[in-house]
């Protein structure tokens, strides 16, 4: 995969900003992709000084997609109870 590749593909020109951080086309969520390229060459940073990135995704149904890294909704694995190993 080239998600950290420093030039960006020729697939990411033809991205359209998607509005739900899933594909515009098919709905499909970011882990379907086909492809991914994150744009780490150029961050914007936000009014708390965060950065944030520009993720692209080649969907399997052909449509190409890009939404901000900020956009991303909160991960199902965020809020899961730490499991301590016994000692």
């Amino acid at each position: 995969m080239e998600a950290f590749a420093p030039v960006p593909p020729e697939w990411t020109e033809k991205a359209t900003h998607a509005q739900n951080f899933c594909c515009p086309t098919c709905e499909a969520t970011s882990m379907e992709a086909q492809r991914v390229w994150i744009n780490r060459r150029s961050p914007v940073y936000t009014e708390d000084y965060r950065k944030k990135w520009q993720e692209f995704y080649h969907c399997r149904c052909g449509t190409v997609w890009w939404a901000w890294s900020t956009e991303r909704p909160p991960s199902e694995f965020a809020n899961r109870d730490r499991i301590d190993m016994p000692e």
